[in-house]
């Protein structure tokens, strides 16, 4: 099994990345949302419930598909320093398990942050969409460092098609083509 989890700041092109990676490599994609969406209408986004329940889906889910042998993405925003210890976990979910870790950071200039934040399909999944909270962010949290002693693949996708930064992740890491689409690339508008 092998995990590869892209992080990076809110509008960097993770879930887009991590879907057309998915497309042309045939991993499962469980992407933040996912264990977000599965609590958010019972417990208040947060709320230590809230918190303990995406902690423990999340952990599970990759434990459990490295023991079965199903190659993951996640993706998720990290902050370097208050997380360190919920992606060890993430890390330790998989390899304890027999799985194999590759980290990516997408990293991406704030006002190209800003203009994405509030596209559409962000908006359709319940994503943060205001561009005031890029700065916000950016100015109380770390989130373009990788996490310390871990190989970390930066990609810059501010002006990158997503179909670039999925055969960068695919040639970095050896990872092994499944087909993919032939249409042409896109620019990043998440």
């Amino acid at each position: 099994m092998k995990l590869i989890i892209i992080h990076g700041p809110p509008a960097a092109g993770k879930l887009t990345v991590a879907t057309e990676l998915a497309k042309r490599t045939g991993y499962k994609l469980f992407h933040n949302h996912i264990s977000i969406d599965c609590v958010k209408p019972v417990f208040e986004f947060g709320s230590q419930p809230f918190n303990r329940l995406i902690e423990l889906i999340r952990m599970e889910t990759i434990a459990e598909a490295a023991r079965e042998g199903i190659d993951l993405i996640h993706t998720f925003v990290y902050a370097f320093g208050p997380d360190d210890e919920h992606y060890e976990r993430l890390i330790a979910s998989a390899e304890n398990n027999g799985g194999e870790v590759h980290s990516v950071l997408l990293r991406c200039d704030p006002e190209e942050l800003k203009r994405r934040i509030a596209n559409e399909s962000r908006v359709r999944i319940g994503k943060l969409v205001d561009p005031d909270s890029v700065d916000r962010s950016l100015e109380r949290f770390d989130l373009l460092s990788p996490l310390p002693g871990r190989e970390t693949l930066i990609i810059e996708t501010t002006d990158l098609h997503q179909e670039s930064a999925a055969l960068q992740i695919i040639e970095h890491f050896g990872l092994q083509k499944k087909g993919g689409p032939e249409n042409p690339p896109e620019k990043i508008d998440v």
